[in-house]
């Protein structure tokens, strides 16, 4: 089926002149683009980011989703403007048509939030390696396609920001999760070299590196020491991005904590669990 007709987005005005406090130096003029527009934690950023400047959003999420329990959210923070987009991340070909789509619709794009991903089942995917092959496809192949779109399409504009969740999973990756923390490994480097050649060019990535977050993703697994809650992780993310920052721990404590942990022997690493 042709891209263009898979591709739905819909907007949803609101009459309203609210702007979220505490946060009226959060960001700048233009549209918001959260990529996994179901998410706990894009969602807290969108929220988060609602200011006097800063009233459209565009909530991409997979096809079939329903989004209006999150555009209401949006709407009841002050934003003007939510659009709703069907967005299939695993579908490499559709994204550079997709961004475009959306930057010629409700443009200039200013911030791009990429909250989707997958957790995976660690268990099967060392069986099935169909569902291996899937996390990484999701967590990491489809992070870098959307991410050099996205870097594209600000460099040519001049300006803009994205925001990449990376984790701690992939700052040493576990034996308990390493499907998945490999696939945050690789996103983690390709995000650090890319701030890098972002540098001078207008566009500014903050990379987001969370511990455990207790969340929907998470839901039914027992926290880990250091977790923190999807408002908790906005909260800093936003903060970081009006200091400019490039990259953010949530909880800061898990900085010093992981250069500890990087000198653990391997025989005790490979025993920690997730």
């Amino acid at each position: 089926m042709p891209f263009d007709e898979r591709l739905e987005i819909r907007s949803v005005t609101h009459p309203g002149t609210l702007a979220h406090p505490g946060w009226e130096n959060a960001a700048v003029s233009g549209t918001v683009l959260v990529l996994g527009g179901r998410s706990e934690i894009g969602l807290a950023v969108a929220k988060r980011l609602v200011s006097g400047d800063v009233r459209r959003f565009v909530l991409a999420a997979r096809p079939g989703a329903d989004l209006t329990a999150e555009v209401a959210v949006l709407r009841e923070a002050g934003a003007e403007t939510v659009a709703t987009a069907e967005f299939d991340a695993d579908d490499l070909a559709a994204q550079g048509p997709f961004l475009e789509k959306v930057a010629a619709e409700h443009g200039p794009l200013e911030t791009v939030v990429l909250a989707f991903g997958v957790l995976g089942d660690q268990a099967r995917a060392e069986q099935d390696s169909a569902h291996a092959a899937a996390i990484v496809h999701t967590d990491y192949v489809a992070q870098v396609g959307v991410l050099t779109h996205a870097a594209n399409l600000l460099r040519a504009q001049g300006h803009g920001r994205l925001v990449v969740f990376s984790s701690v999973a992939g700052v040493r990756v576990r034996r308990a999760n390493y499907v998945y923390g490999s696939a945050k490994a690789g996103l983690d480097g390709f995000a650090s070299g890319l701030a890098d050649a972002l540098h001078g060019s207008g566009v500014h990535l903050l990379l987001v590196r969370p511990g455990f977050v207790i969340g929907r993703m998470t839901e039914g697994m027992t926290p880990a020491p250091f977790s923190s809650t999807p408002d908790q992780v906005a909260e800093a993310t936003v903060a970081a991005l009006a200091r400019g920052r490039g990259v953010v721990w949530v909880p800061g404590l898990l900085r010093p904590v992981f250069f500890v942990m990087r000198l653990l022997p391997r025989a005790i690493w490979r025993k920690l669990p997730r």
